[in-house]
């Protein structure tokens, strides 16, 4: 684990993304409501903010951080049959929060996965990547 002890506590802020892509048809019953399981976006929007206050469990030398904001956000495309997730997340601590916000929506997008896989086995999720930090010795970086 890197020291970050000599470290100034900064504002610092990530967002990443991840794109679920699925037939129209199992789109739709996700914008419903109505899939097998129940409110798809409902749970994966909880299991991604619950993912990037674990993150620490989950990677192993990532460091445990005071995270003030987790933001999971859902935008569909009904013509292209495909979700984009982003989450958006902040902290006030020593090191950034890139890990949280790539972890965040990546669990979404199992999470989406895991809820309408009984409508469509062939779902993919494609581009899990950091879109923009701010904060730190950095500053601000966006792709």
């Amino acid at each position: 684990m890197v020291d970050v002890s000599p470290k100034p506590e900064t504002v610092r802020e990530a967002v990443a993304r991840a794109i679920v892509r699925m037939r129209p048809a199992t789109l739709r019953a996700v914008q419903r409501g109505n899939a097998p399981k129940g409110d798809v976006l409902g749970v994966a929007r909880t299991a991604g903010i619950l993912a990037a206050k674990r993150t620490p469990e989950l990677i192993p030398l990532c460091h445990p951080l005071r995270l003030t904001r987790v933001d999971v956000a859902f935008q569909a495309s009904p013509r292209r049959g495909q979700i984009e997730i982003r989450a958006r997340v902040s902290t006030v601590d020593k090191t950034g929060v890139e890990m949280e916000a790539l972890t965040a929506a990546g669990v979404a997008a199992l999470t989406i996965y895991d809820m309408v896989k009984g409508l469509e086995k062939g779902v993919s999720i494609t581009n899990l990547q950091l879109l923009e930090k701010r904060g730190g010795k950095s500053g601000h970086w966006k792709r």
